[in-house]
């Protein structure tokens, strides 16, 4: 099988064979939309990027991303 691998964002990857292919961190397995998540049950935009070892620019574009409509980041 060939593996499908799309940079869909800086830093952020669909890969088919990582997390069911949602979109996820580059050279992480840590989902895009879990930045989300963690922000909605409390969790500071410091706790976040520290707890995963983000960029400023890699959280906005997290946080972007989850934003596009209709999911027009999916392959």
């Amino acid at each position: 099988n060939m593996q499908v691998i799309m940079e869909i964002a800086t830093r952020i990857v669909v890969d088919d064979k990582i997390r069911f292919g949602k979109p996820v961190i580059k050279k992480t397995r840590v989902p895009a939309d879990l930045v989300l998540s963690k922000l909605a049950w409390g969790a500071t935009y410091g706790e976040v990027m520290e707890e995963y070892d983000l960029t400023e620019r890699t959280y906005w574009l997290c946080l972007i991303m989850l934003q596009t409509p209709n999911n027009q980041w999916r392959y």
